[in-house]
């Protein structure tokens, strides 16, 4: 069941759902959105021009406010948001209908795990003719949260939790858990 406006709220004035900062406006009918943090990250040129999927690969942050997305380039970046979700809750990672009818396409996993706490690192491409410039704090996304029929036997506790910044893929890691 997807989580109305009315339970989303509730569910934040109790403590069983966090989402900071959070401003009143982003919360929807049935969403709250998220918006465009100061990190991003993009991946290391290669000598061999390959990425292994077996072996850690490099990325260069950088902290910025206004970062270029170029035609059909690829970054990594983060929300300003940390989240908190409890062991009954899942959320779904949304674009924004406005910013992908410009070429922008978010194309994060998509899926949050019950008990995922952290932000969000959401992966950009631009497929616009036209570079586009992002600015820190700019809706991007929108979070829809749908409730389980009973809380996970196992919620997450991956490679990714608690996270900040935009974070670099831990493929490599995949094996070895």
């Amino acid at each position: 069941m997807v989580l109305s406006d009315k339970t989303i709220m509730r569910m934040l004035r109790e403590g069983t759902l966090s989402v900071s900062p959070l401003e009143e406006g982003q919360i929807q009918p049935a969403s709250v959105d998220i918006r465009l943090g100061n990190m991003f990250s993009i991946i290391e040129d290669l000598p061999r021009g390959v990425i292994d999927l077996e072996n850690e690969i490099q990325y260069r942050t950088m902290e910025t406010d206004t970062y270029v997305l170029l035609p059909g380039q690829f970054v990594l970046a983060t929300t300003m948001e940390y989240i908190e979700l409890p062991d009954n809750l899942t959320a779904f990672v949304e674009g924004r209908s406005s910013l992908g009818r410009m070429g922008l396409f978010i194309q994060n996993a998509g899926w949050v795990d019950p008990g995922f706490k952290g932000e969000i690192t959401l992966e950009l491409f631009n497929a616009n003719r036209c570079a586009i410039e992002l600015k820190a704090g700019r809706r991007v996304g929108q979070l829809v949260f749908a409730e389980m029929d009973a809380a996970a036997l196992h919620p997450y506790q991956g490679k990714y939790q608690g996270q900040t910044g935009a974070t670099g893929s831990r493929a490599f890691m995949d094996d070895k858990q």
